[in-house]
């Protein structure tokens, strides 16, 4: 299927590595221009080299920090000096620290809220207005399975990821009328190096190996495995496109059936 993104403009956060890496590299193959933005600038440049060099696409590593806004508003300044455009913003970052209720303070939640639901915010509002100007958007935020079924491990990201989610539906509801269309996405298990910690700690806290406490996590599956990176890079690019063009304000789970819910 031909997804249309020749020629359209990515924005791509936390794409060092992991699932923004995966989202960048399904872009770029698509034909998108990306703009892959990270803290690590050595790792990032790295990142795009290594993209380009398979798809052969332009990818312009921008670091930057989603929890400070001043490097938000200068990401966005070099971005429409250069193209004049945002056509996709993927909003991701990296999730908070394990954890059980008594592990963590008030403080901490704060972080988390700024992680992950507060620079969603902030990039949104960056780009939103040249959406509006052109008449056309894709935005599609990186969240979690805890938005619908919350992990008793992840306390943190229980709480600071609704919050995206009813963002989303508020942008969905209000931008539609101008083409702009916005989605969440909620992965389960996807082997990227988060979830392999997860895996680790899991078989430190129960005295066992690292392949026993991988294949305890795959057994909560009904498909019996985790996730690829590549999977979930897959949905985001089909979002991405004008091919989606009728989904808006929905939160779509990737997680092998994991969730036991109907709505």
């Amino acid at each position: 299927m031909d997804l249309q993104l020749t020629g359209k403009v990515a924005v791509i956060t936390a794409a060092s590595k992991g699932l923004g890496k995966a989202v960048a590299l399904e872009l770029s193959k698509e034909g998108a221009v990306c703009y892959i933005c990270s803290r690590d600038s050595n790792i990032l440049q790295k990142a795009a080299d290594e993209i380009m060099s398979v798809t052969g696409n332009t990818v312009i590593a921008l670091p930057c920090d989603v929890t400070n806004p001043d490097d938000i508003a200068k990401c966005k300044d070099a971005i429409l000096k250069e193209y004049k455009t945002v056509d996709i913003l993927f909003t991701n970052a990296g999730g908070p620290p394990a954890g059980f209720i008594k592990d963590f303070s008030s403080e901490d939640y704060i972080r988390a809220i700024e992680l992950n639901l507060i620079s969603a915010i902030n990039l949104i509002y960056a780009f939103l207005p040249v959406m509006q100007k052109n008449q056309y958007g894709r935005i599609i935020a990186s969240t979690s399975i805890t938005v619908k079924q919350p992990l008793d491990n992840l306390v943190l990201s229980n709480v600071s990821r609704v919050g995206v989610v009813a963002f989303i539906k508020s942008i969905a509801n209000q931008y539609g009328k101008y083409n702009i269309t916005a989605n969440a996405v909620a992965p389960g298990y996807i082997l990227t190096d988060r979830l392999k910690s997860l895996i680790e700690l899991k078989a430190q806290q129960e005295n066992t190996t690292y392949e026993k406490a991988l294949a305890s996590f795959a057994s909560e599956i009904p498909l019996q495995r985790i996730g690829t990176p590549e999977e979930f890079a897959a949905l985001v690019a089909f979002l991405a496109s004008p091919k989606s063009g009728y989904i808006n304000g929905q939160t779509i789970l990737i997680d092998g059936g994991m969730y036991k819910g109907l709505f």
